[in-house]
């Protein structure tokens, strides 16, 4: 009965793998070895699961590809795009890059042992992120789901082409996208007590005309040792961007006490 109850098993985990893999469109552009290495078996069962409930319809290509994550566009069952990010499970050099953000979070003490549970609650921590800054107004892809490694958002942009990044894509108008940024980064600290830790052009799209923040993943409390250091490192950043399209500049302690002062 036990060596059945493994063969039941083990077809069961095959079919899984065979329907997600049919639900998938063109997974054939992908290489098989990078498709192998995302989605091992516990992400095939997590996609599995987001398809049987509902969230997912059908998974299409990569949009986004890097060393601690894949963003596939998904579509939803009322055929809406999604942005589908699932982190790679196996990436020691993600786990070494987020350490300065959760070294003092005691959310992570215990996930800090092993990889696999450091990621799942670091994804946890970006839908979390996603929907404080959300729900403080702040531009950001509204957050749909989350399962272990696989976080399922908004999907920025039309008919599956995602918005153009910031910085491939200079705005119209730099001094009032300039002022909106800083604006944004007010809100974020204010109303949703963040601070971004990774803020510059390139987690910032263009949309329609207007910024939109993402990769929110590392964003602190305002009383994490290290957010004064983030946050001067966010305005720095985004003064020497618009610096560079000739907009006039606010100092950055000028930005710091404006964004930190209680109103």
């Amino acid at each position: 009965m036990k060596s059945g109850g493994k063969v039941e098993e083990k077809l069961l985990r095959k079919e899984r793998k065979y329907e997600v893999e049919q639900r998938m469109k063109e997974k054939r552009s992908e290489d098989r070895e990078v498709f192998e290495e995302v989605f091992d078996q516990t992400t095939l069962l997590t996609i599995y699961d987001l398809l049987n409930r509902g969230v997912i319809d059908r998974l299409h290509g990569v949009v986004k590809a890097g060393k601690e994550s894949r963003v596939y566009r998904g579509v939803d069952p009322k055929g809406r795009d999604l942005a589908v990010k699932i982190y790679l499970t196996t990436s020691a050099e993600f786990r070494r890059g987020m350490m300065p953000y959760i070294q003092d979070d005691p959310r992570f003490l215990q996930a800090r042992q092993e990889t696999k549970s450091l990621i799942y609650a670091w994804a946890l921590r970006e839908f979390r992120n996603l929907q404080k800054a959300y729900r403080a107004g702040v531009p950001v892809p509204k957050p749909i789901a989350v399962s272990k490694n696989v976080l399922v958002m908004e999907f920025i942009g039309k008919d599956g082409v995602p918005a153009p990044l910031l910085k491939d894509e200079p705005p119209k108008k730099p001094n009032q996208t300039y002022n909106h940024i800083l604006k944004y980064v007010k809100q974020l600290y204010q109303k949703a007590d963040l601070v971004h830790g990774d803020l510059s052009e390139y987690n910032i799209m263009m949309w329609k005309n207007q910024p939109v923040i993402f990769d929110i993943s590392q964003a602190v409390p305002s009383q994490h040792p290290m957010a004064r250091t983030f946050l001067q490192r966010d305005i720095a950043n985004i003064n020497n961007y618009f610096k560079k399209l000739g907009c006039r500049i606010r100092s950055l302690e000028e930005v710091y006490k404006w964004v930190t002062k209680v109103d």
